[in-house]
């Protein structure tokens, strides 16, 4: 049992109901896909009011979003190694709808063992991941360059994976339903899932799982670097930050006067002991906190903030 799981007792006061919190990240990756497919989903309905061709539809609208399976033509389209793990054609609607329930699934649980900084990172690096297997994968198999002038790679598939193995790795014992004979492990969620995904696979299919094996991998080797105190996410959140804030001018320093300095310094000597004032604020922000970067990015003065409204809740 972690640290954090001591104040699940303490609730703080309910909420309206909204799609989700500023900066939820679960939130944003879902409303990412969920956004790409009804752009796309719209411009195939535009094409069928035109009558135009499938085959146009896919030329001239699908391989800007698709991953191709030719070096050659990513080349030509790099963005799409970003791109495809957003994206997904009308005609693959349960898959969508499949790989939404999985994803939320899988992170939320994520969520509440890492914080919320880690759940793009983790998505991005199994989509490129998987991407980049798919070209390899290609590439080095003869049987499967026959067709790969026309093959794509599209769906949320390889970063859904990332957040499922991730999830795994990080707590094997978890259950789920556990009034049901003990629960079910999630290990065996994480099996459902694969054949699930294995079995919705139909062209190129080889390529295809070695794509899902990759973004699987991906997941897999966050987790064992984090358990090393090697964050991959930090670099990635550090550059999001500093991008978002470009242009936000850098509050004033402070200016010390010298008088302060001479007659005022108290050295290490503590005049008085300092005791936070508990307001509803001061503990939706640690709650929150805890949320985006987990317990241990407390400082002494949070955490015994917490502690005081935990045990004042229970009296």
């Amino acid at each position: 049992m972690g640290e954090a799981d001591r104040f699940k007792g303490y609730r703080r006061p309910k909420r309206k109901f909204s799609l989700g919190e500023d900066g939820n990240a679960l939130t944003g990756l879902f409303t990412l896909n969920a956004v790409f497919f009804l752009v796309i989903l719209t411009l195939q309905v535009v094409y069928n009011f035109m009558q135009a061709s499938e085959s146009a539809y896919y030329s001239e609208v699908v391989q800007w979003f698709a991953l191709p399976a030719t070096f050659g033509k990513f080349l030509q389209r790099p963005w799409t190694i970003i791109t495809y793990m957003f994206s997904d054609v009308g005609r693959e609607i349960l898959r969508v709808i499949s790989n939404m329930i999985w994803l939320w699934g899988f992170g939320a649980l994520l969520q509440r063992l890492t914080g919320n900084s880690k759940l793009i990172p983790i998505y991005i690096y199994g989509g490129l991941l998987g991407g980049i297997v798919y070209l390899a994968t290609v590439a080095l198999m003869p049987q499967l360059k026959q067709n790969a002038a026309n093959a794509y790679l599209l769906g949320a598939n390889t970063g859904t994976l990332a957040f499922a193995m991730a999830v795994t790795t990080l707590a094997p014992n978890t259950r789920f339903f556990e009034h049901i004979r003990g629960g079910i492990p999630i290990w065996v969620l994480l099996i459902i899932y694969l054949v699930i995904d294995v079995a919705g696979i139909n062209t190129q299919g080889a390529a295809v799982i070695m794509s899902h094996i990759g973004g699987a991998l991906a997941g897999f080797i966050f987790v064992y670097f984090l358990r090393k105190d090697r964050d991959a996410s930090v670099w990635m959140n550090t550059a999001y930050f500093k991008f978002f804030n470009l242009f936000t001018p850098k509050p004033p320093k402070a200016v010390i006067s010298e008088r302060d300095k001479i007659f005022y310094k108290q050295g290490s000597r503590k005049p008085f002991i300092k005791e936070a004032i508990i307001t509803q604020k001061r503990i939706d922000d640690i709650l929150d906190k805890i949320n985006q970067h987990g317990y241990g990015a407390l400082n002494k003065e949070e955490k015994d903030i917490l502690k005081k409204a935990a045990q004042d809740d229970n009296l």
